[in-house]
């Protein structure tokens, strides 16, 4: 379950919670409050998961381009020994061979550049998210501590 709506929903608990009368406190249904902390738990580190995923689909495209990097290279090499007969062949086929393997590069850091900023953009959302659940379940647990702490107003 998406950490940002169970945050919503305890914060639903909270707003429905009773007031007690004289008192800076409210009355909250405390198993569904547990409840929701530790669905929480759980949530977290399945976001955690989604963003491990990424690293290993990222990782998955690295390796696929490298093959494909090794399959050109090895292209180019075996046509390169197929033009030995003629000093002009094998010098063209050299340099072809020479392009296929840059071309073959810079496609596979172009990949790698793409899968890391897609990893970075979906990790530094998630570190949004995680940081913004973080400050609110804080400022909650700040809030009710300060209200735990003063004494009752029994005027009012």
């Amino acid at each position: 379950m998406d950490i940002l709506h169970l945050v919503d929903r305890l914060e639903e608990v909270f707003n429905a919670g009773l007031p007690i009368p004289l008192m800076r406190k409210l009355a909250v249904d405390e198993d569904r409050v547990l409840e929701l902390i530790d669905q929480m738990r759980v949530s977290i580190p399945e976001e955690v998961k989604k963003a491990q995923q990424i690293l290993n689909q990222r990782d998955r495209i690295l390796a696929q381009a490298q093959e494909e990097a090794a399959r050109t290279v090895q292209l180019a090499k075996e046509k390169s020994d197929q033009l030995v007969d003629r000093e002009a062949l094998v010098e063209s086929a050299k340099a072809r061979a020479n392009e296929i393997i840059q071309a073959a590069k810079t496609d596979a850091e172009g990949i790698r550049a793409d899968a890391d900023d897609y990893a970075l953009e979906v990790l530094t959302r998630l570190e949004d998210e995680l940081a913004k659940s973080l400050t609110q379940v804080r400022n909650g647990v700040a809030r009710l501590k300060v209200e735990q702490s003063q004494p009752a107003n029994p005027g009012g």
